[in-house]
């Protein structure tokens, strides 16, 4: 009411400007938080992606869990991308970590090791993977409900990262990844890579 007033006994242009920010803010607010509905293939032994966005690295990566010839595949969702993050895989919660850190640009491959994240990992008793929900410059709040040792389920809601951000997986050597940098990815719909 107060704004309202005060709004009124400026110059018309400057209420107008005044008007049309406060509804663009709110327009994207709006668009940036929808969570549309998703299909998940009706496959057996495929990883799903988490996130929503561009393939921007596909290469292979060593790493002490799921080995030396694992493969990494980094999504990058930018501020227009759907921020809601799925499950790729049905299985066990066997690791979850929130790791503190930087706030670099996503799309810069140093901020895989150096910003905010959370680390998680999921074991189905054939395979585990390994993927990690990285902030960006814009993106200060990691949202994930997971716990460590629930069961969850393929293509399932778990969280998401705000204003533009990056998911990492790690796929274990028994994964064939299917995509390629600069595919268009959709959470809990592309498949990533089958075993």
């Amino acid at each position: 009411m107060m704004l309202s007033a005060a709004t009124m006994m400026l110059p018309s242009w400057v209420q107008i400007a005044v008007l049309l920010t406060i509804s663009i803010t709110l327009l994207f607010t709006l668009y940036f938080f929808r969570d549309p509905k998703r299909t998940i293939p009706d496959e057996q032994r495929i990883i799903l992606a988490p996130a929503d966005g561009k393939i921007i690295l596909v290469e292979p990566y060593g790493q002490s869990v799921s080995g030396n010839s694992s493969t990494l595949v980094s999504i990058f969702m930018s501020p227009f991308n759907v921020h809601v993050n799925r499950i790729p895989i049905s299985g066990k919660i066997t690791h979850l970590r929130y790791c503190p850190g930087q706030f670099l640009m996503a799309f810069d491959h140093r901020s895989m090791e150096s910003n905010e994240k959370m680390e998680i990992a999921i074991d189905n008793g054939e395979i585990e993977v390994l993927f990690n929900q990285i902030s960006g410059f814009l993106a200060r709040r990691i949202v994930c409900t997971l716990r460590s040792g629930e069961i969850v389920k393929i293509g399932k809601r778990f969280g998401m990262i705000k204003f533009g951000s990056r998911v990492d997986i790690i796929l274990p050597s028994s994964a064939s990844v299917t995509v390629q940098p600069g595919q268009k990815t959709r959470a809990g719909e592309t498949i990533l890579a089958r075993y």
